[in-house]
């Protein structure tokens, strides 16, 4: 298990990734898209860097938006294996 990162170090990711938050304890970034079709297939994209770091992200979909929040459960907060999926995220899907 990782240690939780300090949330200075946490600001200054979000200040270099400045569309993703850091709000109660997780990080957040919301996502819109074109149809609901297109979300869906954002949300597969996901799963498979998900499965792959073996760090699963909350999802919530809401037709044409999906939201993810980050976290390690066990950690209590937030951890370089959220940075790195965030930063994996934002790769495979060009940085939305």
């Amino acid at each position: 298990m990782s240690g939780t990162l300090p949330p200075g170090e946490i600001e200054g990711w979000t200040a270099v990734h400045p569309k993703w938050a850091f709000r109660d304890g997780t990080l957040r970034k919301k996502y819109v898209f074109q149809s609901f079709r297109s979300a869906i297939v954002f949300v597969n994209r996901v799963a498979t860097i998900a499965d792959e770091l073996k760090h699963h992200p909350e999802i919530t979909v809401s037709h044409h938006e999906v939201s993810l929040r980050l976290w390690s459960h066990d950690a209590g907060g937030i951890t370089e294996r959220d940075l790195r999926l965030a930063e994996r995220i934002d790769v495979a899907t060009s940085a939305r």
